[in-house]
């Protein structure tokens, strides 16, 4: 499966147009992880925890588009769109939504 942001695929002509794909996944942040980012947040520098979070997001979120894609027939998506919210109380959730066009190339 070939993803890809762009909305073509540069030398593999489109074939087919399957339709839009959509994937969410939403991960919560703990308080440990708030914690320690607080601390980060304090003394300066990156935050590998919350980076580590939204790294893991991004992955499930486009796992789960690749297999709603693959149950289309499909062989890439173009178009990806990954968005990045945070949700629930005191914005304790981080949301990734990615959205692409199923395609057969």
């Amino acid at each position: 499966m070939l993803l890809t942001t762009t909305p073509t695929i540069e030398g593999k002509p489109i074939q087919q147009y399957l339709g839009i794909v959509t994937a969410e996944a939403i991960i919560g942040a703990n308080i440990f992880k708030d914690l320690f980012a607080g601390i980060r947040d304090i003394v300066g520098g990156r935050s590998g925890t919350y980076e580590r979070v939204i790294e893991e997001a991004r992955q499930n979120a486009l796992q789960e588009l690749t297999q709603k894609a693959q149950q289309m027939n499909a062989n890439a998506v173009v178009g990806i769109d990954l968005d990045f919210e945070t949700v629930g109380g005191n914005a304790s959730m981080l949301m990734v939504v990615a959205t692409g066009t199923a395609v057969r190339i």
